[in-house]
């Protein structure tokens, strides 16, 4: 880990050994992804993490904010850094900043930089950890896009009103809501699934463990109804545990109302 004007540059696997040594009191049940749009791909070197760093941090200063507004930026080569603690509320989303965490992935994904191998891993990987870590289920509803708010009510309006294109129209596959919860969302499923049952082999307590069966994906639903709004995906293989039952649906999440058809897990 590199620390310079108070922002700690590490890889990903130092970030996940960064988050099993540190506490965090603040409570945290959404993860906003943004991309920085400029600085962009063009402006990376492959040096000059802390320089672009302190540029945003200086140009956040301009606009009256107190520090940095993100609490983490991940760059092209695969590295991350923490810029703003993570018990520190960011200035990412208007209203949606209090129990959120700010990811700024920097580059220009509105149709103009191609996410690199090593960036891609890492966008997968932080949001993994950190779902690990609040103990989130990764879904459009714990994971979220800055285009999906207005800009003026700070209202969740999945994309309709006064709104950004944030992270970007080309953002793993765009940037809607659906879009997340195709081709997003069931990638941090997989690496979310495949961290807890490598490193913590008592992460499945509290509920009955099952395996997802379902050929490609099963839908996440917001109630135990087929009828009910798409929240996410899980992918085949997937595992998940199952906290309630209702008729013919697990709810797999300990509080929030997260249900998947019973008939696609295996127990």
């Amino acid at each position: 880990m590199q620390t310079k004007y108070g922002f700690h540059l590490l890889t990903i696997d130092e970030f996940d050994r960064w988050l099993q040594t540190n506490l965090f009191n603040r409570a945290i049940s959404l993860l906003q992804n943004h991309h920085t749009w400029l600085p962009d791909y063009g402006t990376f070197t492959g040096s000059n993490h802390f320089a672009l760093m302190k540029s945003m941090n200086d140009a956040h200063l301009e606009r009256g904010f107190d520090m940095i507004a993100q609490n983490i930026t991940t760059f092209p080569d695969g590295t991350l850094a923490v810029c703003r603690p993570l018990d520190r509320v960011p200035a990412g989303i208007k209203g949606a900043n209090s129990k959120g965490i700010c990811i700024e992935h920097l580059g220009n994904f509105d149709n103009k930089d191609t996410v690199t191998a090593l960036h891609h891993e890492t966008i997968i990987r932080v949001n993994a950890l950190l779902c690990r870590e609040f103990s989130l289920i990764p879904t459009t509803s714990s994971i979220v896009y800055h285009h999906w708010f207005d800009l003026t009510t700070g209202e969740r309006t999945n994309g309709s009103g006064t709104t950004k294109s944030c992270p970007g129209t080309c953002f793993f596959g765009g940037n809607t809501v659906e879009t997340a919860a195709e081709h997003f969302i069931p990638q941090i499923v997989t690496a979310a699934s495949g961290h807890a049952s490598a490193t913590n082999p008592s992460s499945t307590s509290g509920g009955e463990q099952a395996i997802v069966t379902a050929n490609p994906t099963l839908n996440i639903r917001c109630s135990p109804s087929s009828d009910a709004r798409s929240i996410g995906s899980l992918r085949r293989g997937s595992s998940v545990n199952v906290y309630a039952r209702q008729d013919n649906w697990c709810r797999i999440h300990p509080k929030e109302s997260h249900w998947v058809a019973a008939r696609y897990l295996e127990f």
